[in-house]
């Protein structure tokens, strides 16, 4: 039986990673999806073996979720070929770490610009359809926003803001009947991970699958997250069965996160 049949899902990020994994994944429970990032061949693929894979129906909008006109798009596009909306992910969006003062104004104001404001902008557009649906935000930040780092600040600022956020807009999920929930990832074997390993390991002399060890080891993990570990979760939070989660911050890290929150 699939749980979610014929719902209809946004899922921004959704050519690569972790949200192309929870496209997957709830296209499997029978959801019909909207994939949006940057690149329409990258989609094109994702669309192609998801809609093969499960049979439900996937579109894609290709554009830049950075700008104003880009979310708008992308609302259109998916009133225009579904109607209505029912879940919305937000998961597109990565930022550049690098020592502080090597990041100019530049790469601050891009590293909020997709992840944080797009985020805003689609949640604000989408929300008549999903009080109408009495549907379902999921965001996708990540473990930085509870524990900053001076190699990572753009990134712990936008994920901080990111998570205060979504839980403000599940305040109003209250009062519309949405609910709102976060994943907060910790480092996860997408592509971007890949080719990340690949040149910090060069850097280190040592090969990607040590270096990807050492950071396994220095956790105290068992291992790194899978996607399908991020999507598995993604999906639970949007079944009746979890409606009364709501406002909720939960990391999938492996039990890496020190403290208590």
């Amino acid at each position: 039986m699939k749980r979610l049949e014929d719902k209809v899902a946004v899922i921004t990020g959704g050519s690569k990673g972790i949200g192309r994994a929870i496209a997957t994944a709830l296209a499997n429970e029978g959801v019909n999806c909207m994939l949006a990032a940057r690149t329409s061949e990258d989609l094109a693929a994702a669309a192609a073996d998801i809609a093969s894979e499960t049979g439900v129906h996937v579109k894609t909008s290709a554009g830049d979720l950075r700008t104003q006109q880009g979310c708008v798009d992308l609302h259109g596009a998916t009133i225009d070929e579904f109607g209505r909306v029912d879940i919305l992910v937000n998961s597109a969006g990565a930022t550049k770490a690098g020592p502080f003062l090597d990041l100019d104004d530049d790469i601050w104001m891009d590293g909020f610009a997709l992840k944080f404001h797009g985020a805003v902008r689609l949640s604000r557009l989408f929300w008549p359809q999903l009080k109408e649906s009495e549907g379902t935000v999921v965001n996708i930040i990540g473990g930085l926003a509870r524990t900053p780092t001076p190699d990572v600040m753009i990134g712990g600022a936008v994920n901080a803001a990111f998570a205060n956020f979504s839980k403000a807009l599940a305040g109003q999920g209250l009062r519309d009947n949405v609910n709102v929930n976060t994943i907060h990832p910790a480092q996860t074997r997408t592509e971007r991970h890949h080719m990340l390993m690949k040149a910090r390991a060069e850097a280190a002399g040592t090969t990607a699958e040590e270096f990807e060890q050492r950071l396994i080891d220095k956790q105290g993990v068992r291992r790194l997250a899978e996607p399908e570990d991020i999507a598995n979760l993604a999906v639970f939070l949007c079944l009746p069965e979890s409606r009364h989660i709501n406002g909720t911050s939960i990391s999938v890290d492996g039990g890496g996160t020190s403290g208590l929150f």
